[in-house]
């Protein structure tokens, strides 16, 4: 549903709520958070707050529900009711009944009515997901490259990085117009690939690098951006704009979690 949600977000610009909803448990047994996600996402859509969104529990318990910015929802937990949680950012609302109470009032939203709505369903055909791992075989990247892939993303390690191995075949990539942009496996904070030899390479080679973005979120807005541009640069500038609250300036501490 993230990736649903995160893909949603680059193709619309809504004047009205849009929100994504599910459930964890099916609605024949007593503990399912069907009705309780559906009634919370209806006041959602009533809401103010004109962006695609996904509400789900807000904890284990059922009064309380959260809306999460779709480019920035991950799903963290396979059976908990609160499975879905804001990356990097906090939910833009609690729902309880029919109250919709905005959490952090520094965090802008789009306001229903102020954006007129527009489609823009172009995608590209063919974009990898890579996770990096030690001794990573090249090949993988030179793969996507003679199957003429429009983009890679990378889910490289840290502040973002990868094995050397696969810096050749990256920068061949690069080379033949095929964008490379990195990510980090890090559910939380930013990738800096100024920080360390192997990112400063990487940059050399011309990876594009998407600060706090998710893995996720980048890899459904490559999607998009190659769906609108052949051009590598232009990819680039629209990787690197921050569209739909995709992505921070800065990371505050407070939004990390542990349990």
């Amino acid at each position: 549903m993230h990736y649903t949600a995160s893909a949603l977000s680059f193709m619309l610009n809504t004047p009205v709520p849009v929100v994504l909803t599910g459930a964890q448990r099916s609605s024949d047994r007593p503990s399912s958070d069907a009705f309780t996600n559906l009634m919370a996402s209806v006041n959602a859509a009533k809401s103010d707050i004109a962006e695609v969104t996904i509400c789900m529990h807000a904890s284990e318990d059922d009064p309380t529900c959260h809306l999460h910015r779709g480019t920035r929802s991950r799903k963290m937990h396979t059976t908990r009711r609160d499975t879905f949680t804001s990356i990097n950012l906090n939910p833009l609302a609690t729902i309880t009944g029919d109250k919709v109470t905005i959490i952090d009032e520094d965090v802008k939203y789009t306001k229903r009515g102020e954006s007129e709505l527009n489609i823009n369903t172009n995608l590209a055909d063919n974009v990898a997901l890579v996770k990096m791992y030690p001794g990573m075989n090249p090949e993988i990247i030179d793969y996507y490259i003679d199957k003429n892939y429009d983009g890679i993303v990378i889910e490289g390690t840290g502040l973002g990085h990868c094995c050397d191995e696969v810096i050749t075949s990256i920068g061949r990539a690069t080379s033949e117009n095929i964008p490379v942009v990195m990510t980090s496996q890090c559910i939380f904070g930013s990738t800096n690939m100024n920080v360390y030899s192997t990112g400063r390479r990487l940059l050399h080679e011309n990876v594009i690098a998407v600060k706090d973005m998710t893995c996720e979120t980048a890899y459904t807005k490559l999607l998009w951006a190659a769906g609108q541009s052949d051009d590598t640069e232009e990819i680039r500038r629209i990787m690197q704009t921050n569209l739909k609250g995709e992505m921070n300036d800065c990371i505050s501490q407070r939004y990390f979690i542990k349990d």
